[in-house]
């Protein structure tokens, strides 16, 4: 490798742990050594260091232990003509540079603690769009995209491009491949992301173009997402940096981008990613790292030119990536899904409450079915103004030899997604809450209602061949005809919810499995049941029957259950057999519907997580999207750190927002009598469901005697709250037996 390379990153290590030695001086004369220290709402501490290290820092002095251990990792500085191994000493240099510049925005924190804006939108009316740390729920909500391939890995670019056409063509390039673009670094006065800005793109989460920071620091932000990645879905112990570096080698594919000239500290950030497996792609002329050894193939690679550089970036990292091309006018991919089309852009606007609407997907004869045939029956998009509103109605027909009725609602929920990939269009709801926004943007490009049949024609071809032949789409727009198709879809919703409902663990000998987690979580293995869908809340079984039949060799295969070992805590042999296997040895049993003993694997992708409260005789649970303290003392992100990384853990385990009103939820241990608090906002959210399960247990206002937050967030104000409305977990049999 390059001398030049190594002498730079060493030199920028020194220049960063200086400036670090120095906030961090200041801060302790200033704030004092107990001052917190932290990330907001993360369970992992400050997580480059408390993977690497192992140390938690908590407050201002605990940086103390990590800056010495910075000053220890520092290699010579390289003089004269005598050779030295450089790639081990420039890894070194690299690794004390990014473990300081976690410091140091961690002190930032506390000195302007409104320099980053906390959530996943930027303020771009106010000029405010770096986002700083990502908390661990939107970590966790995002990173189920990595888990299950919709994101294929991340760019992180430094820098600036030569202006803002060549920032945007970049960045859409990368959203067509559907990876995240984490940005940081500044250029002449300018960043990426500012240039996206000018451009008119919009930036944030919601379209995974993420500006951490302005300076080169911001860039350890990206490498605590991938370690917080390793510990929360891979079960990564802290401390074991070995494990951490390479499963982010393996299983998160990211590389860097450098835009500009690069000096001492950017190279001192690109050695640092090289530890994790993360190349460097430049398009300026510096020293190259040509050679393979820590990175996949080579570690840094130069003078690449913008219209190359997505092409090339994806090809050094080893990245696979599949695309399909849609025909439509605008650019199409998971990276638009987020994007929000704002009221004063709106071209045309169907649902949401403001019209009639709805979506319905139907299984018809072959003969009745014209493939690729789409009609918009009523005005179209070039029949009305801007700023119009006109009712919808959605109705898809399919035919084929494999479909089955089951598929229907299968097909019909992917239209949420596929429509919302469409750039410039946003989708909300589902059903007959559907709501849609067209963009003026994607207008001026050519979009029509037409388009939405084109998308749902193509991507179910693409995604949904294997289970029928031929598909057809009618758009209704008459307001006549609409009114006419509305009360028919909710009969055939109705039809298809007690289908599901009338379905029984007892009367199912198949199960189907769900291992797609294992790509973050290797040990965790979930397993679906009429009455227990799968803790990610995105499958159920007749989901997962219709992914076999459509993918017969991916992660959701048929389960024979075999003979029953307990049927009061939902054991059976054939299901331990496949999770023995599934999880390499690691789980031998596991029961279905019990939180005490022997309680299914959780990954990091639980929509919830349900926790015993031995005070209370009863459980808790907590939705991802609650970012406060519960009764058993912990935060959402503190319990899934502990419990998610495919474990079985008695006493805690995770679920779906649906599983809360299946008849088999914690049924071994007392069934939904032990829920004794929840989140008022999840509460609310499945309001009508608890109350009908309230009825069939024979406790009618058993929803109100549910805590929330507002009666309390420790189990004495809970305690207190159950006796003052007679809750019954409170006269049931102990809960640990």
């Amino acid at each position: 490798m390059s001398r030049l390379v190594a002498f730079a990153a060493i030199q920028g290590a020194y220049n960063i742990v200086s400036k670090v030695e120095g906030a961090f001086k200041r801060a302790m004369d200033k704030y004092g050594p107990n001052q917190p220290l932290a990330f907001p709402n993360t369970a992992y501490y400050l997580p480059v260091i408390y993977s690497v290290l192992g140390i938690k820092v908590e407050k201002l002095a605990d940086a103390e232990a990590v800056l010495k251990q910075c000053k220890e990792l520092l290699p010579p500085h390289i003089k004269g003509p005598i050779h030295v191994p450089y790639l081990g000493h420039t890894l070194d240099a690299g690794m004390a540079a990014i473990l300081a510049e976690e410091v140091f925005e961690a002190i930032r924190y506390v000195e302007d603690p409104d320099f980053y804006l906390l959530g996943e939108d930027c303020d771009v009316e106010n000029g405010k769009i770096w986002l700083g740390a990502a908390d661990d729920t939107i970590m966790r909500k995002r990173g189920v995209e990595f888990v299950d391939g919709s994101a294929p890995g991340f760019a992180a670019i430094v820098g600036a491009a030569p202006n803002p056409e060549i920032a945007k063509m970049i960045a859409e390039d990368y959203q067509k491949k559907n990876l995240y673009i984490f940005m940081c670094a500044n250029q002449s006065g300018t960043t990426f992301a500012e240039q996206l800005v000018e451009a008119g793109v919009q930036v944030g989460w919601g379209t995974r173009l993420v500006p951490f920071g302005p300076d080169i620091s911001a860039a350890v932000f990206a490498l605590g997402f991938a370690n917080r990645a390793a510990m929360a879905f891979g079960g990564v112990k802290p401390g074991d940096y070995a494990t951490v570096l390479k499963y982010n080698k393996d299983r998160v594919f990211a590389f860097v981008n450098a835009l500009g000239e690069v000096n001492a500290e950017w190279a001192a950030n690109a050695a640092g990613a090289i530890n994790w497996g993360f190349p460097t792609i430049a398009d300026t002329d510096i020293p190259e790292i040509l050679p393979t050894g820590i990175c996949t193939y080579e570690h840094v690679v130069s003078s690449v030119p913008h219209d190359q550089m997505t092409a090339k970036s994806i090809e050094v990292r080893g990245l696979k990536v599949a695309v399909t091309e849609i025909p439509i006018p605008v650019s199409y991919g998971p990276a638009f899904e987020g994007e929000r089309v704002r009221k004063d852009d709106v071209y045309l606007e169907c649902g949401g409450g403001k019209t009639p609407c709805c979506e319905l997907v139907q299984i018809a004869d072959m003969s009745e079915v014209e493939d690729g045939r789409v009609e918009v029956i009523g005005p179209d998009i070039k029949d009305v103004k801007p700023g119009s509103r006109l009712p919808l109605a959605v109705v898809v027909q399919v035919a084929g030899r494999k479909m089955q009725e089951d598929y229907e609602p299968i097909l019909e929920r992917q239209i949420h997604h596929l429509v919302n990939y469409a750039q410039g269009i946003m989708h909300i709801g589902q059903r007959d809450i559907a709501w849609y926004r067209i963009g003026k943007q994607a207008v001026e490009k050519g979009f029509t209602l037409e388009h939405i049949g084109k998308i749902l024609h193509a991507k179910y071809h693409q995604d949904f061949g294997a289970i029928f032949d031929k598909c057809q789409v009618k758009i209704y727009t008459d307001e006549k005809k609409v009114n006419e198709m509305v009360p028919l879809a909710q009969k055939a919703y109705k039809t298809r919810d007690e289908r599901i409902e009338g379905m029984t663990d007892e009367g199912t000998e198949t199960y189907y499995s769900c291992t797609l987690c294992q790509s973050f979580a290797p040990t965790h293995v979930c397993v679906i049941s009429p009455e227990r869908t799968g803790l990610c809340g995105a499958y159920n079984w007749l989901d997962c029957k219709a992914s076999f039949e459509i993918n017969p060799t991916g992660p959701n295969q048929p389960i024979q259950k075999g003979d029953t070992l307990d049927a009061k805590l939902g054991n059976w042999k054939g299901v331990n057999d496949f999770v023995y296997k599934a999880s390499r040895q690691s789980v031998s049993s596991y029961n279905f519907y019990s939180i005490v003993y022997d309680p299914m694997t959780t990954c990091g992708c639980c929509e919830c997580i349900a926790a015993v409260l031995p005070m209370c005789n009863g459980v808790m649970t907590v939705n991802r999207d609650y970012t406060g303290m519960t009764p058993s003392g912990m935060k959402f992100t503190t319990l899934a750190g502990t419990i998610g990384g495919g474990n079985v853990t008695p006493g805690f385990v995770g679920h779906s927002k649906y599983n809360v009103t299946q008849r088999k939820f914690i049924a071994g241990d007392g069934g939904l009598k032990r829920l004794v608090w929840m989140p008022k906002m999840f509460k609310d959210e499945i309001r009508e469901r608890l109350m009908k399960r309230g009825e069939e247990i024979g406790i009618p206002n058993f929803i109100d005697m549910i805590a929330t937050e507002e009666n309390g967030t420790t189990e004495d104000e809970i305690y207190a709250f159950l006796e003052k409305v007679g809750h019954p977990a409170l006269t049931m049999e102990s809960i640990l037996g």
